[in-house]
Formats: structure tokens, C-alpha cells, sequence
């Protein structure tokens, strides 16, 4: 049977994708970090996990941790992003414009996320976009990315095929999921990642504003 691949559904990464959040990612581990008597880590080193679950996140930064390292980094993390979130970060500019156009032609929008489900919803409400999606997955429901669970429970749940999907991201992590999963990838620039370490993933492209994301988020059969 021959697959109908027109676009009907396009799941979103979140920080570095949708929100301007990164530079308050990397603050808030860096102060988590000096906190716990840990080496800091470098702005980029910070920017190649965002999007990992906490636990493969601190491995990767600080190798083995004990139990009481891991929960105080979790408490220290969220004290340092929260008391910094006073002033929510702002969405990138044309994002909303590129919802505007997916929702209006009637194509899916979902969130597959690194942030925790309280942290999500927190940020959904605090910028009003709720009403554009149709679903989301965050760290704490799934297996960490660049494992495919993400994108695969939205999509059974979505009742999509496959080659109907795209899956748009700042970090080679959400690239190389998307690979795992089996469905395209749109990569962003302006984030975690440059364009050329996303090309490395080999997506259908890498733009360098929100609103090129239209260029290739078209109802038209999605080639890769």
C-alpha cells in the first residue's frame, strides 16, 4: 500500500525551538553547579544536553553522581531556573505566525520536550499557546531523547503516519530522534546547536529564522 504523505502533523522541541530559554538553562545549571561544589560547565557543554532527562543530563556534565548529588542538582536547578523565570523568556519572533499557519490549514502541532510536564505547563499557560496543540510529551513520561518514545506515542496517539510527520528541533538530540523514529527533521539554528553540527543529522533543512520554517511546513507531500 502506497503511504499518503502529506503533512498533517509537526511536533515542536521547546527550549531553543519555540522559547528564547537557552541562555537560562545554561545560567541556572551553572549556578546549580557552584552550588553543589561541581565544576562548572561551559555554555556549550550545557547547550548538548538541553533536551536530555535530568539524570543522562548530569552523567553527561559531571559523570557519576550519588543519589544525594542528583537530588540536590535536581533542587538547586529548579531554584536557580524559577527565581530567573521571573521574567519569562520570550518566544522567538515568527513562531507564533508559523502556529498561525499550521493550525489554520488544518495541520497537528505537538510539544516533545526535555522539560518536565509541570514545567511545560507552566510555560503554556504563563504564553497562552495551549489552544494550538494537540498533544505533547515531556521528559518525565518518556524515555530520554534521542530514544524515539516521544514522537512515537504522539503519532499513535495522533493517528498519523509516519511520512505524514515532522519533527522540528535545535539540538542534533531532536534531529537524531527524529531519525530514530523514522520521520523528517527541520532543523533551527538560532538554539542550542549551529547549522552545520545539525546537518551532520542530515534533515530536509536548517533555517535560521522561525518564520523559514514555512518554507518547507507546507500541506504539499513532504520530500526529503
Amino acid at each position: 500500500m502506497t503511504m499518503n504523505n502529506e503533512l498533517k502533523l509537526v511536533i515542536f522541541d521547546w527550549d531553543g525551538t519555540v522559547m528564547d530559554s537557552v541562555a537560562k538553562i545554561v545560567d541556572s545549571m551553572q549556578i546549580a553547579a557552584r552550588r553543589e561544589g561541581l565544576s562548572v560547565p561551559s555554555v556549550q557543554a550545557v547547550k548538548d544536553i538541553i533536551g536530555l532527562s535530568l539524570a543522562p543530563a548530569l552523567k553527561q556534565l559531571f559523570g557519576e553522581l550519588n543519589q544525594q548529588q542528583v537530588d540536590d542538582m535536581a533542587l538547586f536547578y529548579k531554584e536557580a531556573y524559577l527565581a530567573l523565570d521571573k521574567k519569562p523568556s520570550a518566544l522567538f519572533d515568527g513562531i507564533v505566525d508559523v502556529f498561525d499557519s499550521l493550525k489554520n490549514r488544518n495541520i497537528k502541532i505537538a510539544v516533545a520536550t526535555g522539560k518536565s510536564r509541570v514545567g511545560l505547563n507552566r510555560l503554556i499557560e504563563q504564553t497562552g499557546l495551549g489552544h494550538f496543540f494537540c498533544d505533547s510529551m515531556t521528559a518525565d513520561e518518556a524515555e530520554s531523547k534521542p530514544h524515539p518514545q516521544m514522537i512515537d506515542d504522539i503519532v499513535d496517539r495522533q493517528g498519523v503516519d509516519k511520512s505524514q510527520v515532522v519533527m522540528v528541533g535545535d539540538s542534533i538530540l531532536d534531529l537524531t530522534m527524529a531519525n530514530n523514529a523514522g520521520v523528517k527533521a527541520l532543523g533551527v539554528s538560532y538554539g542550542a546547536h549551529d547549522k552545520a553540527k545539525l546537518l551532520t543529522r542530515e534533515p530536509m533543512a536548517v533555517v535560521d529564522k522561525a518564520a523559514e520554517l514555512l518554507d518547507y511546513l507546507d500541506a504539499k507531500p513532504i520530500v526529503a
